[in-house]
């Protein structure tokens, strides 16, 4: 078998699993007050290996598998006769440039510190020629996948679970007395880079604050509706009016808009935007829009940013999926579901084991075009609260990496659902009061995090946790299930330590109606705890279905 062929029997195996496994769905478009309408696309696996040696003459496996990679581009979940062409040196990117002036092959932009072009063909046969004559000046080949900013399913598919909208209280779920502007100096001296459709000079985003970059597509947002997606995102990040707040109102914001006229972004432009926001400064870089495919080019970027310093925060998207759209998906960004004002996942958040934490994301309100306010939904409006607590962390700490930032942001999420980890929450849910105190050994908190039924052992299960800079000793936890109350002694629990009590439910009492649990905990003498309402939580453990 030729080096080609072997080459392109890898390739083809990708793409015979792409046409099996990545099937993609129409999804209505969004309601009025969701952030963007959504975008139908198809499933799309990327395409990348190292190219083999020059086959003068491929044979018939050869160019059958060269007709489905042409297939592949130009599928609608991709920019149209596009491809992204790594080089193995910028020797190899000088002779293709020769070539390409000369022939049918247009250079539509270049990332230099990847050796990496965003290449036109107008035939694929131009392609087709030049991969097999000058396969040796080859790292690997991508498409130019597409990116949008997510929707949300109509809410007639979301009425099995009522959900809870924020409106303008969502910095108070976080943990954030706005009305004190507890907040008002968070974020000073940090730039978080904003990777959207481009942010309008909203008066909550005023103070010379807002700067923006340009990478193909201006810099101004578009006039459609969808355009104030981007102002929207950088004012929950960042916004410092009462009307359009955000987590850290003093930090800078730098806008890269990374869509096209029609709203649409691609794997090439967002590698650029996550390089050029990285090497303007920006440590918190925020994308709020996703796609259905990765590649090394994007990988690269996410690798680039990280060795200097930054951290990427994404939406986890809205697909009611259980898997992330990318760049949320890569383990190296910081992923972000969305939650409602009960603490309940929104029905549209994807999940899965990649989801590192949660966030508001449903009713809240939030700056748009023109000076309007708008109430939005989406794990787009969730990714920017946690891109501005990294942000307020830092500044918190003068010398601070982001990195450092994040991890502390992760580790004070509120444990929800399943204790522990889990796909649907992550870490847990954003608690900006835990994460800006982690590291005040005068501190004290305690908490009841959740009531958790497990009906594998017939179970109630409560989280106590200890959100304080101080280990506490002597807690306990009062249950109350009607005429059954029950004390549970807590060992010492050590800063950020949590705790798993759990209690026996008869499978008769619960038959017989639903049970309401009550818990109380209680904190030994000489524990001054600042927020003492979350001492306190109830629930209700439904009948069995029938």
């Amino acid at each position: 078998m030729s080096s080609a062929t072997s080459f392109l029997l890898r390739l083809g195996t990708g793409v015979i699993c792409l046409i099996a496994l990545a099937i993609w769905w129409r999804r209505p478009a969004a309601e009025a007050d969701a952030l963007a309408p959504a975008r139908p696309i198809p499933g799309f696996t990327s395409v990348s290996d190292r190219l083999p040696a020059a086959s003068p003459n491929p044979d018939a496996t050869t160019r059958n598998l060269l007709a489905k990679l042409a297939a592949l581009l130009e599928q609608r979940s991709v920019r149209a006769r596009e491809s992204l062409l790594t080089f193995k040196d910028a020797e190899a990117v000088r002779r293709f440039r020769e070539r390409a002036a000369a022939g049918r092959l247009t250079i539509l932009g270049e990332l230099r510190g990847q050796r990496t072009l965003r290449v036109r063909h107008a035939s694929f046969r131009d392609l087709e020629a030049e991969l097999l004559a000058h396969a040796g000046d080859y790292d690997g080949i991508s498409a130019n996948s597409l990116f949008v900013v997510p929707g949300v399913p109509a809410r007639e598919a979301r009425d099995a679970v009522e959900q809870v909208p924020f409106r303008n209280r969502t910095l108070d779920f976080v943990g954030i007395d706005a009305r004190a502007q507890e907040n008002a100096a968070w974020g000073r001296g940090i730039t978080i880079a904003i990777l959207d459709t481009g942010v309008s000079g909203d008066p909550t985003l005023s103070g010379g604050r807002l700067s923006a970059l340009d990478v193909g597509y201006g810099t101004a947002p578009g006039t459609d509706r969808e355009s104030g997606h981007g102002t929207a995102v950088a004012a929950l990040a960042a916004g410092l009016s009462p009307d359009a707040p955000g987590v850290a109102p003093a930090a800078n914001v730098l806008s890269i808009r990374v869509t096209d006229a029609t709203g649409v972004s691609d794997l090439f432009t967002l590698a650029q935007a996550i390089v050029a926001a990285t090497d303007a400064g920006a440590r918190v870089i925020n994308v709020s829009l996703g796609g259905q495919a990765t590649a090394p080019l994007l990988s690269a970027a996410i690798a680039y940013a990280r060795e200097q310093g930054a951290v990427i925060v994404a939406a986890a998207g809205n697909d009611q999926a259980a898997q992330l759209q990318w760049p949320a998906a890569d383990p190296r960004v910081i992923s972000v579901g969305a939650v409602d004002a009960a603490g309940q996942q929104v029905l549209f958040s994807n999940s899965g084991p990649q989801l590192q934490v949660t966030a508001p994301g449903f009713g809240v309100q939030t700056a748009w075009l023109d000076g309007q306010r708008a109430l939005v939904d989406g794990t787009s409006a969730s990714a920017p609260l946690v891109a501005g607590a990294i942000a307020a962390v830092m500044a918190n700490t003068p010398g601070m990496t982001a990195a450092a930032a994040a991890e502390i942001v992760l580790k004070t999420a509120s444990d929800a659902g399943v204790p522990g980890d889990d796909p649907a929450f992550g870490r847990g849910i954003l608690n900006l009061q835990w994460a800006m105190n982690y590291q005040r050994t005068d501190y004290a908190d305690t908490a009841v995090v959740t009531h958790y039924f497990e009906a594998a052992t017939n179970q109630m299960q409560f989280v106590v946790q200890n959100r304080g800079g101080q280990a506490v000793t002597g807690l306990s936890l009062d249950v109350n299930a009607g005429a059954n109350p029950t004390r549970i002694t807590v060992p010492s629990l050590m800063p950020g330590e949590g705790y798993l009590a759990k209690v026996p439910v008869s499978p008769q009492a619960r038959q017989a109606g639903p049970i309401v649990y009550e818990s109380n905990l209680v904190n030994p003498p000489g524990v001054n705890d600042a927020v003492p309402t979350n001492n306190q939580r109830r629930s209700v453990l439904a009948p069995p279905a029938n």
